[in-house]
């Protein structure tokens, strides 16, 4: 237990905060700062407040937390109290790290520090001279959702509920006192905790590891085939490390104008950190019981590629081996586990995105709207996994293919949904979810089991793939970029994001910029925009921007849509597809990002009452190249306002093309103008199967 303990104690020793405070500026006011408060309340938070006391903001820092707590400042503190502390000291003893529940137990001043800076830097959120103190107003509401800005040892914290207000949890299991919660004070705001903020904050592959020691129940099977599969040392990544170092010594700019033609001011902030990431579904250790696999059975890993076999998770024109070179690629237990993986640290208010579906409400966040899907790319071998909520669905399901009411005039809602269709639910709860203690992934078990079988596929095949062009690169979301949730806390310094040309970092694995191309990433959050999630991406400069496509599902024919959002901003590319990034054909004339699918510009006209003429009207637009944005896409959840209705929103089918599912796709744009003082625009795009498109017997729908 000793060592498995100093695990996650190391890199306390290296953590780094703010490195100075201006303690001139201190409010000097006859009110309480936070520090003052706990003084006035020593028989409380006294012990807290020593260690505030003793703990530096930084290891390059003489300032004090408790120096911190007492200046100017947007704090948001998580205090735990005397009896806490005392509990914590137990739960050491019981780890043997202390052979008694004493700070005078400690015979390792090295330990005893970042002791001490494990419960001091866990409890308090910097959210710096912009931002705003956390309420519980401002928390997540879904159990597991992650507040929006880190704590001082640079992690998020999780928000669970247990479905009441008076259960509010950090971490899933230190409760906030119903009573002492939101105190208000100049320099920010104290919420009394019952129990110290320490997660274990070990990687997948040592949290896995210690489930196969200890023969830990719960999803031990998914556990030993991860192992078998060699995967391991891939969860075993946290971070860039190299990335770090060159941020961390003024190599990387963290904030530049992102728009250096003068088209706006655009101040955008670099990512500070580059994080690896991953979520694993595992079938319940439950399951694999009840079908006649025991989880510690020795001879485990050969019986469980045998009941894969046997049971035919897998697809028809799968190729794979059966031998036991398990880490093998071709082979097919290494091909069903890794499919189980995604590349992207899904937090349990992440696997899906709310937030411009119709009937949705930002301010009413539990009460959700049309349904929503979004769709991943695996580890190992590139396959899809659709991730999707409705109301009716019971949670986020993975690969559920429901029957929608997708009428022109219908609700674009879920009416049902066939048996055998009904996807895999994904247990959020705390007891079957693991959030909080792997700092680089987040593990769900499922109760049905999970592959990229036939009927998956075929699933897939009949439907329209709409994917937000950030699924394409898992680093957006690693890194807390992708729909980072804002508030007033972070919302001035933290909604636009810079990515620099491969040049100088490839931060996104398969995004190729030139060099002088300016790629801004934009965070609509809670705002109104008619984008699929309310986010855009946007390049200036004379840009030239490649990148890799998802898979498709099966061998077929695709179009290839791309959607747009005009404006009189924006620039005119020339678009480039194919299988070769070094030898991409042109795919259609240029495309001019500035011009509206009225009329006058490409030939649309407003829908009218009646259903049979805007068909028509649909067809002719389509013989054109150009279809209407998506009904199901309405900017803040009003169908009014869906971009059908708006003539800035249409979407251009760039080409139509067989592809292949072993095969990796590019799309490649490049400005045609000569001038950098234009913008290039990205949202979503629609890879649509030749069934879908060209269905005489049930035509596409315009959702």
């Amino acid at each position: 237990m000793m060592k498995r303990y100093f695990l996650f104690l190391l890199p306390l020793l290296f953590a780094c905060c703010k490195e100075s405070v201006d303690t001139s500026t201190r409010y000097v006011f006859s009110e309480n700062t936070i520090v003052s408060y706990m003084q006035n309340h020593a028989d409380v938070y006294g012990q807290y407040l020593d260690l505030l006391g003793r703990v530096p903001v930084s290891k390059v820092s003489k300032t004090t937390v408790k120096q911190l707590l007492t200046a100017r400042g947007h704090y948001t503190v998580f205090a735990p109290t005397n009896e806490a502390i005392a509990g914590y000291l137990v739960h050491l003893v019981d780890t043997g790290l202390i052979d008694r529940p004493s700070w005078d137990a400690f015979t390792d001043s090295l330990v005893l520090d970042s002791i001490r800076r494990v419960i001091v830097h866990n409890s308090v959120i910097d959210s710096g001279d912009l931002g705003e103190a956390y309420f519980t107003y401002d928390l997540p509401t879904v159990d597991g959702g992650e507040i929006g800005t880190v704590n001082m040892l640079d992690h998020k914290l999780s928000v669970y509920w247990h479905g009441s207000e008076d259960s509010l949890c950090i971490n899933a299991d230190c409760h906030v006192n119903v009573r002492n919660r939101d105190i208000s004070l100049l320099n920010g705001v104290i919420h009394q905790i019952e129990k110290v903020i320490a997660p274990a904050d070990i990687t997948a592959a040592s949290y896995l590891q210690d489930v196969i020691d200890e023969k830990r129940e719960g999803f031990l099977v998914m556990a030993r085939a991860i192992q078998a599969c060699g995967l391991m040392d891939t969860l075993r990544a946290v971070r860039d490390e190299v990335y770090e170092t060159l941020f961390q010594t003024g190599k990387i700019e963290p904030y530049l104008d992102c728009n250096p033609a003068g088209m706006g001011n655009y101040i955008a902030y670099t990512p500070r950190h580059r994080l690896y990431g991953y979520t694993i579904f595992a079938e319940s250790d439950d399951f694999w019981r009840s079908q006649g696999l025991e989880p510690t059975d020795p001879d485990l890993i050969p019986k469980l590629q045998q009941w894969v076999l046997d049971n035919e998770q897998y697809a028809t024109d799968d190729q794979f081996e059966t031998d036991e070179n398990y880490s093998s690629p071709h082979n097919l237990l290494y091909q069903w586990t890794t499919y189980h993986i995604l590349p992207v640290r899904l937090t349990a208010d992440r696997l899906v995105i709310h937030h411009n579906e119709a009937g949705y409400r930002l301010n009413a966040p539990g009460q959700l709207g049309n349904p929503v899907t979004d769709y991943q790319i695996t580890m190992g071998k590139r396959r899809l996994m659709k991730l999707y909520e409705s109301k009716h669905s019971g949670g986020v399901r993975l690969n559920r293919f429901p029957i929608l009411d997708t009428r022109r005039q219908g609700t674009g809602d879920e009416i049902g949904c066939d048996e055998g269709k009904e996807g895999n639910l994904v247990n959020r709860e705390p007891e079957k979810a693991v959030l909080t203690d792997m700092v680089n992934c987040c593990l769900y078990t499922l109760d049905e089991p999970l592959s990229y079988n036939d009927q998956v596929r075929a699933g897939l095949l009949r439907e329209r793939i709409r994917f937000d062009a950030t699924i394409m690169w898992p680093e957006m979301t690693n890194s807390d970029i992708r729909k980072k949730p804002l508030t007033h806390s972070n919302v001035n310094n933290e909604q636009f994001a810079y990515i620099m040309p491969r040049s100088q970092y490839p931060y996104l694995e398969d995004l190729w910029l030139s060099d002088d191309c300016h790629f801004r990433y934009t965070n609509f959050w809670g705002g109104s925009a008619n984008n699929l999630y309310a986010d855009e991406i946007l390049c200036t400069g004379r840009f030239e921007i490649m990148f890799k496509l998802p898979p498709v599902p099966r061998r077929g024919i695709y179009e290839l849509r791309y959607v747009c959002l005009s404006q009189a901003s924006r620039s005119i590319a020339q678009i480039y597809f194919g299988d070769d990034p070094d030898r991409l054909p042109v795919a259609g004339i240029p495309f001019d990002f500035s011009a509206e699918i009225t009329a006058r510009h490409i030939g649309a006209e407003p829908d009218t009452d009646d259903d049979d003429y805007n068909a028509e009207k649909d067809k002719q637009l389509r013989a054109k190249g150009y279809m209407k944005g998506g009904k199901a896409v309405c900017s803040g959840g009003n169908i009014s306002s869906s971009s059908r209705y708006d003539v800035r929103c249409y979407r251009r089918i760039m080409t139509t093309q067989y592809m292949d599912p072993d095969k990796e796709y590019y799309l490649k744009a490049k400005t045609v103008l000569d001038t950098d003082q234009k913008e290039f625009f990205l949202d979503y795009l629609e890879l649509c199967p030749k069934e879908v498109y060209d269905n005489p017997e049930n035509p596409e729908d315009i959702w």
